[in-house]
């Protein structure tokens, strides 16, 4: 495939990522009553198929990384072109913002409004460092196995993360950046973003280290 085809598949990719995240919080919570539970369990299940649908649909053409901390991995195991690299995250930032006002203006909102809603502190930074290690781990260990066992893998532990870490696994600096534009169930104030991003590399260096010392064959 050609960079613009590769890179129209990652902005495309990432925008309905986006769409599907801030969409289905919203939905959730308008119909939850509420309830935040119920509402947080359509977003996780939303999300997860949401992310077994895409995975299978674009990684025949970019690899559907959707994450600059996964294309990064990818140019440090000289998979990528630095070149490449930059114009999938640079397609990602894009399509995450495009995706959340897409969102907004579905359910009748100005298309970015700054969320509020805080998120910050040392137990929700360990969430994001736990969900960005595992969410790397499970790329990595599944990424030779075929597309449908990565995007089946991929979908469970998200939908898994959202109810076990304490941060409902975000794992994604440019998904942490886009929410931050939603004043709606999956905000987050743009002050507590760059807290989250740290997190989540350091989660995802460990993740890569993890699996190159512990879980490749020598």
């Amino acid at each position: 495939m050609r960079l613009w085809q590769r890179t129209a598949a990652e902005l495309v990719g990432t925008a309905l990522l986006l769409a599907i995240v801030v969409g289905s919080g919203i939905m959730g919570e308008r119909l939850a009553d509420g309830n935040v539970a119920i509402a947080l369990l359509a977003n996780s299940l939303a999300t997860g198929f949401g992310l077994f649908v895409l995975i299978v649909t674009f990684a025949p053409v970019s690899g559907a990384h959707f994450n600059p901390l996964v294309t990064l991995t990818s140019l440090a195991a000289r998979e990528m072109r630095v070149a490449d690299a930059l114009c999938f995250i640079a397609a990602q930032i894009a399509g995450a913002v495009l995706g959340v006002m897409i969102a907004n203006a579905m359910f009748d909102l100005a298309p970015i409004v700054l969320a509020t809603k805080s998120r910050t502190g040392a137990p929700l930074w360990l969430g994001e460092m736990v969900a960005t290690f595992g969410l790397l781990l499970t790329i990595l260990a599944t990424s030779r196995r075929g597309n449908a066992v990565t995007a089946a893998a991929v979908g469970a532990f998200i939908t898994a993360g959202y109810w076990f870490t304490s941060s409902t696994s975000f794992a994604n600096p440019v998904v942490s950046f886009a929410r931050a534009l939603t004043p709606t169930f999956t905000g987050i104030s743009l002050v507590d973003v760059p807290g989250f991003i740290v997190a989540q590399c350091i989660g995802a260096v460990l993740g890569v280290l993890f699996f190159r010392r512990v879980m490749t064959p020598r």
